[in-house]
């Protein structure tokens, strides 16, 4: 396979925080497309909408303006091959919808894969992979600084979509997922704030909660994780169209609050 899965875009050695982002990508290896059941044009057209577009740059770009480069990790696939943010047992809200870290259903609920396709080669190959690196990355931030701050990259449509198991909510600008284990009043005060020029924000609705790896996920209070979901309206053409001038002023908002927590 020519694409890497993912990458580790190394920071400051002194900086605690990791930017991750897992939905930015489109890329879909040929094994992998091979099972699945939309046409060339049906695929392009649910990729528009189920990737969270130009949030790798939006990282990158807020990396170089933070004035304490942070350490980023990106998905570089598709999250069609799998979700790695899913769990990948029946802990998954999202199996409900078909989209648990494989995904059999795509955002308007039509058949994406065979229900009764295999997907442990899928979760060997890709999943548990990007998990044990993510682990790694976190655990390398607190063995050097003492914690570890993951901010979670993503986006998000300005009209639920049908997939949405909670899309009644608000639709802010800016949407926070907090944890109430992972993520103190400090971090989520430091993200009202550095976003509170581009637009209203909210927090966990339409989407809740945020990423910690599993290894630490309820036992080290040192991660601390915040999730941060920018309506894709603010900052480009929805569904899959340019971006616009929104990028250029969230990704400083997004430095601002790395600043404010390394």
């Amino acid at each position: 396979m020519s694409e890497p899965s993912f990458e580790l875009l190394p920071g400051d050695p002194a900086s605690p925080v990791l930017l991750h982002v897992p939905h930015s990508a489109r890329a879909i290896p040929a094994e992998v497309r091979a099972g699945l059941l939309l046409d060339d044009v049906a695929l392009e057209r649910e990729l528009d909408h189920i990737t969270d577009a130009y949030t790798a740059e939006l990282a990158s770009l807020a990396s170089k303006l933070a004035g304490t480069r942070p350490w980023r990790f990106v998905n570089r696939l598709s999250r069609l091959v799998v979700d790695p943010e899913r769990f990948p047992d029946a802990r998954e809200e999202m199996r409900a919808v078909g989209m648990g870290a494989v995904y059999t259903r795509t955002t308007h609920r039509e058949p994406l894969r065979a229900e009764d396709a295999g997907q442990g080669p899928l979760i060997q190959r890709y999943f548990e992979p990007y998990a044990r690196a993510i682990t790694e990355a976190v655990s390398d931030r607190l063995a050097a600084t003492g914690r570890a701050v993951v901010i979670d990259v993503h986006s998000y449509p300005s009209r639920p979509l049908p997939y949405e198991l909670h899309g009644e909510g608000p639709r802010p600008a800016v949407c926070l997922g907090t944890d109430a284990f992972h993520t103190p009043p400090a971090l989520t005060a430091a993200a009202r704030s550095a976003f509170s020029p581009y637009g209203k924000t909210g927090l966990d609705s339409p989407f809740s909660g945020t990423y910690v790896p599993l290894a630490h996920y309820g036992r080290e209070p040192r991660v601390s994780a915040l999730m941060v979901e920018i309506r894709r309206d603010t900052y480009m053409t929805e569904p899959g169209g340019p971006p616009g001038p929104g990028l250029d002023q969230l990704a400083g908002a997004l430095a601002v609050l790395v600043d404010a927590v390394g």
